[in-house]
């Protein structure tokens, strides 16, 4: 059974971390020998951004069969996704989410046609393997793929079942973002983190999305 499968059964997700651009491949295998990772995690939103990094990254990460989850620069860069992803990561999380746009700009740049728009040319793409035509992996990477969005507002909290579109396979939480934000909201229907997670859970417990609540380098997973 695929990964993403498994999200959408609402299984637990296991996420390395530790392992920084630039580290060694012992350095890596130090990591993931700690546990049955299914992703290790790594950060541009917060950390440096250096393409030919990842693709060594997620070249390395292949060697010991573990995809890697990326969290995006910003919430406005979704359109790059299937550049990012043309470098190798399996999983994507998009940052600060907060409306319907930017999850049909990521759903559009993450998969290829006829589900999304992605552009053609996975020059270090996850799984591609030579003899694979444009449509064999197309449709392979549409279903294999992982489409992560970080919640990390009351308004967003809220907002959470229109979020739930075919494409999008988990939902996790940007701890102390959504604290900011219920601090500062005028009266804020959630008083903590943890009504604004079961608030979320309720909301899409009858969806393929999965709500990660653990904790993660990347949020709540």
């Amino acid at each position: 059974m695929s990964l993403k499968q498994r999200i959408h059964n609402k299984e637990a997700v296991n996420i390395a971390s530790g392992a920084p651009f630039g580290c060694t491949r012992d350095e890596m295998a130090a990591v993931l020998d700690q546990g049955n990772y299914d992703l290790i995690s790594v950060d541009h939103q917060h950390g440096a951004a250096n393409e030919d990094k990842l693709v060594e990254y997620c070249t390395m990460a292949s060697e010991f069969d573990v995809g890697v989850q990326l969290r995006i620069k910003h919430t406005r860069n979704a359109y790059l996704i299937g550049n990012l992803l043309d470098l190798g990561p399996l999983a994507i999380v998009v940052p600060q989410v907060e409306n319907v746009e930017t999850v049909d700009e990521a759903i559009d740049f993450f998969y290829y046609p006829q589900m999304g728009k992605r552009s053609w040319g996975p020059s270090s793409g996850y799984g591609i393997k030579g003899g694979m035509d444009r449509l064999e992996y197309a449709e392979w990477w549409n279903n294999t793929g992982i489409l992560i969005l970080q919640i990390e507002s009351v308004d967003a909290v809220i907002n959470v079942s229109k979020f739930a579109k075919p494409g999008v396979d988990m939902v996790t939480f940007g701890e102390n973002d959504l604290n900011f934000s219920i601090e500062s909201y005028p009266s804020s229907p959630f008083a903590n983190l943890q009504e604004s997670i079961a608030h979320v859970e309720a909301q899409l417990a009858d969806t393929h999305v999965k709500v990660g609540a653990g904790q993660s380098p990347s949020g709540l997973l």
